[in-house]
């Protein structure tokens, strides 16, 4: 099983989910992070680390987000590593629970 980065991360991109991770399993993109499957241990630390609870367990990934499983292994494979903390994005607060934000992840 792996954990994946949802909607709730798009334009917030909070990064403190990546320095508790143990193998470096976060990738960056422009206003996302996501978990590499193959890389993700399981370990669950990074889930209560994420202030806009973006990140889910596999088996709890919500229904309308399932597309999220196999966007964070592609796009694992293109962005870079990141492991360490960085600002959010400088209008996180306005994003925050804002629903349906697919469509403003930037590639």
């Amino acid at each position: 099983m792996t954990f994946v980065v949802g909607d709730n991360c798009i334009r917030c991109k909070h990064t403190d989910c990546v320095e508790v991770c143990p193998v470096d399993c976060f990738y960056e993109g422009p206003n996302f992070l996501v978990i590499h499957p193959d890389e993700c241990i399981d370990c669950a630390l990074c889930e209560p680390e994420c202030p806009v609870d973006a990140i889910y367990a596999e088996d709890e990934l919500p229904e309308e987000q399932q597309e999220y499983l196999a966007l964070n292994a592609e796009l694992a494979e293109n962005w870079p590593n990141i492991t360490e903390k960085k600002d959010p994005l400088p209008d996180a607060e306005e994003w925050t629970d804002k629903p349906n934000k697919r469509e403003f992840l930037e590639r």
